[in-house]
């Protein structure tokens, strides 16, 4: 007989199988023309293997966002702890840039989540937690760094600033979905970023 761990252990692989066959699924073809039996033929397993850790599509694609969403918000509080009380906002940027950034299946992915919660309220205020996440993790460390590193007065509070972020970054992927140029966004947003941070007379690092 199995034991228990290693049931564990396989159902734990199984379950990272399908979510990342679902990811290239969702990606290739988008939330909504995508079955069941898809994702289980990219990901090698049966209908089975999908319901003993899924009882929905929806579930799956849930599970697929937040996994992704956690692992973004925990990059980017992990870049910005790297400097010390002084906040060293060009080399922030580029850090923060490089794990925000992460390439256009992603964004594909995550835009179309966004559409998913905006019909389901529930599923929205599940991408709302996320989002309240990573402008918490930026304004924590704009916080930490006040009475080290000015923030400019325009933003107020770290929270505003954190608010500035997030929108600056949710602009610069759309235009990177629509014209897949992933540096130029990225030169772009570490623009964006040092500029709304800063008082303008710094730029990025080349």
């Amino acid at each position: 007989m199995e034991t228990a761990g290693r049931v564990t252990r396989r159902r734990v692989r199984t379950r990272a199988r399908l979510l990342d066959a679902a990811f290239a699924v969702f990606a290739a073809k988008g939330y909504g023309r995508v079955s069941i039996e898809e994702v289980c033929e990219a990901a090698g397993f049966s209908r089975g293997a999908f319901y003993s850790n899924f009882a929905t599509l929806d579930e799956l694609f849930f599970a697929l966002y937040q996994e992704r969403a956690d692992l973004i918000a925990a990059q980017v509080a992990d870049a910005l702890a790297q400097d010390g009380p002084d906040l060293d906002v060009p080399a922030s940027v580029d850090r923060v840039t490089e794990v925000l950034l992460l390439d256009v299946d992603w964004l594909l992915v995550k835009t179309d989540f966004l559409v998913h919660a905006a019909r389901n309220p529930a599923v929205a205020q599940a991408l709302l937690d996320h989002r309240a996440r990573l402008r918490r993790a930026i304004a924590d460390r704009l916080s930490r760094a006040r009475g080290h590193t000015a923030l400019p007065a325009v933003l107020g509070d770290a929270d505003g600033a954190a608010h500035a972020v997030v929108a600056a970054y949710d602009g610069v992927t759309t235009q990177l979905l629509l014209d897949r140029d992933v540096e130029a966004a990225r030169a772009w947003l570490g623009q964006l970023l040092t500029a709304l941070l800063t008082d303008g007379s710094r730029t990025p690092a080349a």
